[in-house]
């Protein structure tokens, strides 16, 4: 599997990104956002959190907008893989790869704290190496992760079985509780919550692991 890693101005999590998956068996490559295209052969492109462009105008809009995203919204459209956290998943919706809107925290504060998710599906290449209902213990770390979606959406991705997790107890205001959401075709998942910060013994939890190893399977099997 070959991974590639974009890297915004104010990108904190990309190193992150970088291990989990080069600890599941891919070949990473960093990404400078002035660049125009992707390494040649990638299967997977990570979005990282941080505060790209320092959250200027919104969070993600800038970055949605720079030459790399050009060549990431390319490759999802011709069925590539993607997964964007945090700020990454902020970015998939100010692109349109993915619905909704990531709006400031109901409480208005800044939260960093590990919390129980529940796995809403197995449908899908991110969370094939769980079962639905499952409980994972996943970091957060965002001031602006309230997720948001009207009730016309919320139905039509509880009907497609695109919610991929939600909060046991909802941090930050999200509707429906959603952590995540997928892509139409399931090959694109947006997270506020960090697995990478919970895939390795060192970090004290590898509740998120199962995610790039299950990705490096379905990948390669492919």
């Amino acid at each position: 599997m070959k991974a590639a890693i974009l890297v915004f101005p104010g990108s904190n999590c990309d190193r992150d990104l970088k291990i989990a998956f080069e600890k599941a068996g891919a070949q990473v490559s960093m990404v400078w956002h002035k660049d125009d295209a992707l390494p040649e052969g990638t299967d997977i492109v990570g979005v990282p959190g941080g505060f790209s462009y320092g959250d200027y105008l919104r969070c993600g809009a800038i970055a949605a907008n720079s030459p790399i995203t050009r060549s990431l919204k390319a490759h999802v459209e011709r069925g590539g893989y993607a997964l964007g956290i945090c700020n990454g998943f902020q970015i998939l919706t100010e692109t349109r790869i993915l619905p909704g809107a990531l709006l400031r925290n109901a409480n208005l504060k800044y939260i960093c704290r590990t919390v129980p998710l529940t796995v809403r599906t197995a449908d899908s290449d991110f969370t094939r190496s769980w079962e639905v209902g499952q409980q994972l213990q996943i970091p957060i770390a965002h001031h602006d992760g309230n997720y948001q979606a009207d009730a016309e959406l919320r139905a039509q991705l509880e009907g497609e079985d695109r919610i991929a997790f939600t909060y046991d107890e909802n941090p930050n205001g999200s509707a429906g509780d959603i952590a995540g959401v997928l892509s139409a075709n399931r090959r694109v998942l947006g997270m506020m919550p960090h697995p990478e910060r919970a895939a390795d013994e060192a970090q004290g939890n590898t509740d998120g692991r199962a995610m790039f190893d299950g990705l490096l399977s379905a990948l390669v099997s492919a």
